[in-house]
């Protein structure tokens, strides 16, 4: 940690960019190498324990099938939660390279007593059969605490890589900039290479070993993402925290209110500081934007906000760099708000579509059965082809018609996955409708894997894996250029948060679906066995919502006003 001190000047400016020989050899792809190994270790560990846990959930934890699915919707939703807490702390005190490796620790905590769960006598549930498992209250008790100690873990890891990847690149250098940009899709590509073995490799483990193999590897993965991280030290460049952004958005509101009769000048002469750097540590100035004005009130200078000591009150006077912070983490929330709705058709993948395919015939061959969970490989080589398809094809293409660096712009990015997200869930409810049309022409009902081809699923997990490539990778690059430069943690958490409020809305609308399709004696939408159900049902109420989701959208993107920094890097 001595040589991220060593990076600092006294006033918090990050000196590669005053020492050419420091520059030279900190950052860019130099220090992305440690930072990518680390990113595909971690996920490799999250998917390989995360991808199959509703069947662990349902076979050895036996929990029904929707309440297998509420778990493990809430589980996940909660590990995009947490980087709120991880995003806060590396903004406002400890810094991104200090928050990972505190944070890392927690993780590996909690996945050595996943382990121990599920592979030590006493903790472990006990098992008449592959399938048939009893577990106490105590040893369902210890799995959720290693669960949600993960999920503490994975929070201080999560908004933190991606910001510290896109930090070793400077925005004042055209040439690293552009880079800066193709750093997220491998970034994203590095996400699901760990995912692909994870898929594959750690759920036919689970499925066929042990659980106690199962998550033993991802927790040495785990561990190996920490020394990843760590050595590449040297060669990172940091950038010192800005204190709390939440007390300078306070601030903002604070003074404004106490304004609020105050009439904003009509020439906006506002109050800023007079040299090109920004009050703010690790912060570029903001140029002055017309929406929201309520909140310039907050930078109109009065004479009793008149100095004490050679310095302002911010809780009385802000500086318009301080206002339009706030002004845009406002116009991020309607755009990160459609982002919901998305995540919620992503989570099907970990839920529902494993317990479609869980009713499906999964033999290749006459010997090998594939896992249902491991289907979820067809997103991951969905993601793995398309990435570099669009950094290297459709971008150079797009370019030429459109004339902007990055070939479209982010919010087109993601309006093109949330498009894609919607094909998606009708393959899918399609899919469903054909099986359970199949089950009542040969009276299926009974049957445990139907004469069906899992592999019929490829298609919704390919298109999912489509519409990450440009829903998800647009929203870590949106996030990360939009959100404030002292609060960029804090951007890439809000992004994360999305996929929790996706994994919730999906628990909710399981929870009310299970409750008014019960009614009378009927087996609902999601019964046990879902050769009963109607999951198309949901898959098609996903349809509905997805659609309406996107006009929202296009509405929303076109409001949007882009960021638009000024001066240097502080």
């Amino acid at each position: 940690m001595g040589e991220e001190d060593s990076i600092y000047t006294q006033d918090g400016t990050v000196d590669y960019r005053g020492d050419p020989a420091v520059r030279t050899k900190t950052g860019t792809w130099k220090a992305c190498p440690f930072i990518l190994g680390n990113e595909f270790c971690e996920r490799l560990a999250y998917y390989g324990m995360s991808s199959n846990l509703v069947l662990y959930f349902k076979n050895h934890l036996n929990q029904h099938s929707a309440t297998a699915s509420k778990n493990a919707n809430n589980w996940s939703g909660t590990c995009y939660i947490t980087p709120l807490i991880g995003a806060f702390l590396a903004d406002a005190y400890l810094g991104r390279y200090r928050t990972i490796a505190a944070f890392s620790i927690v993780y590996v905590i909690g996945m050595t007593l996943l382990t121990l769960s599920a592979s030590v006598p006493g903790l472990k549930p006990t098992c008449v059969a592959k399938d048939d498992c009893h577990a106490t209250a105590a040893q369902s008790a210890v799995c959720f605490v290693a669960l949600y100690l993960i999920a503490l873990g994975t929070g201080g890891i999560k908004p933190c890589v991606s910001s510290y990847g896109a930090d070793q690149f400077d925005d004042a250098d055209e040439t690293e900039k552009k880079h800066k940009s193709s750093f997220f899709n491998w970034f994203y590509l590095s996400i699901n290479v760990g995912a692909l073995i994870a898929s594959s490799v750690l759920v036919w483990v689970q499925e066929n070993v042990s659980w106690g193999w199962g998550f033993g590897i991802p927790a040495m993965a785990m561990a190996i993402a920490v020394v990843s991280f760590f050595s590449g030290t040297r060669l990172y460049r940091n950038q010192k925290p800005g204190g709390s952004p939440f007390t300078r958005i306070c601030q903002v509101v604070v003074a404004s209110f106490r304004k609020y009769e105050v009439k904003v000048p009509e020439n906006k002469a506002l109050y800023e500081t007079a040299d090109n750097e920004s009050a703010v540590v690790g912060s570029r100035k903001l140029d002055h934007t017309d929406d929201f004005r309520f909140f310039d009130k907050a930078a109109v200078e009065l004479e009793s906000d008149e100095m004490l000591k050679g310095t302002v009150n911010p809780w009385k006077l802000c500086t318009v760099t301080q206002v339009e912070e706030l002004k845009a983490i406002i116009r991020l929330l309607p755009v990160w708000a459609t982002g919901i709705v998305f995540a919620a058709v992503y989570s099907q993948m970990g839920t529902l579509f494993v317990l479609q395919g869980d009713k499906m015939d999964a033999h290749i061959g006459p010997n090998f059965e594939i896992p249902a969970a491991s289907l979820s490989i067809f997103d991951t080589l969905s993601v793995i082809f398309w990435v570099p398809v669009y950094d290297r094809i459709i971008v150079p293409m797009a370019r030429k018609y459109t004339g902007h660096p990055n070939g479209i712009t982010q919010l087109q990015r993601m309006g093109i996955g949330l498009f894609i997200s919607i094909i998606a869930m009708l393959s899918a409810a399609i899919l469903e409708l054909v099986r359970l049309q199949e089950v009542r022409r040969h009276n299926y009902y009974e049957l445990d894997h139907m004469p069906m081809s899992i592999f019929w699923q490829v298609p919704q997990y390919f298109l999912i894996g489509c519409a990450e490539v440009f829903t998800f990778i647009g929203q870590l690059e949106f996030f990360y250029e939009q959100a404030p430069d002292a609060m960029r943690s804090l951007g890439s958490a809000l992004s994360l948060t999305t996929v929790a409020l996706g994994n919730y809305l999906s628990s909710l609308l399981v929870t009310i679906v299970t409750k008014v399709s019960t009614k009378d004696g009927s087996p609902g939408w999601i019964p046990d066995n879902l050769n009963y159900g109607h999951i198309h049902y949901f898959f098609f109420l996903l349809v509905i919502l997805s659609v309406k989701n996107l006009i929202a959208y296009l509405f929303i993107a076109k409001w949007y006003k882009y960021k638009r920094p000024l001066g240097t890097l502080r």
